[in-house]
């Protein structure tokens, strides 16, 4: 069966490195959502603004497009992504259907997506440490305290596991690795 990996977390958890390197041990396509962004998201994140709903269901809806896409023609899939709302993941689940709600959903015209939730969990000040070593990335540690603000970790029915990002990058991606062929 066809996979769909989802690698979240806040700014600074890892969801890139350790999305790419899953990515090339498992010879599946990777995908950073950072790429996706509109240049006018960029742009406020620069200047340390936090993105709203309104900025992010734009771009959530393009990712769930790509996963459709990949999923259509049977290609395993990692996306590196924040996804830190329910209703963020919801939208990579569903696509634009899950906001508009007031809308009944034709049957069988887009099932949801089935997507494994991978939480890179850790606390914030590991997490900002390490951004403080980036450099050239769009996110300023400002932005983190907003990030952990607006995290809603997943939980049950998501389908979804919590992976600790203080252990090593080997140990996290057989961890990955081992809960997808468990399936």
């Amino acid at each position: 069966a066809m996979v769909l990996v989802v690698v979240m977390g806040v700014s600074g958890s890892g969801k890139t490195t350790v999305g790419s390197r899953l990515a090339e041990k498992l010879g599946w396509k990777f995908y950073d959502a950072d790429d996706y962004h509109s240049l006018e998201n960029k742009k406020k994140m620069e200047k340390g603004i936090p993105l709203n709903d309104e900025d992010r269901i734009p771009w959530l809806c393009t990712l769930h497009d790509i996963l459709r896409r990949e999923d259509t023609c049977g290609q395993d899939t990692i996306l590196a992504c924040s996804a830190l709302k329910k209703m963020y993941r919801h939208v990579l689940v569903s696509g634009a259907s899950a906001i508009e709600s007031n809308q009944p959903e034709q049957p069988g015209e887009n099932p949801a997506l089935k997507i494994l939730f991978v939480h890179l969990d850790g606390p914030m000040d590991i997490i900002a440490r390490r951004l403080e070593k980036r450099r050239g990335h769009f996110m300023p540690l400002e932005l983190l305290k907003s990030q952990f603000d607006t995290l809603e970790p997943p939980s049950a029915p998501e389908n979804f596991i919590t992976v600790s990002l203080e252990k090593s990058l080997p140990e996290i991606v057989l961890e990955i690795e081992s809960a997808i062929l468990q399936g």
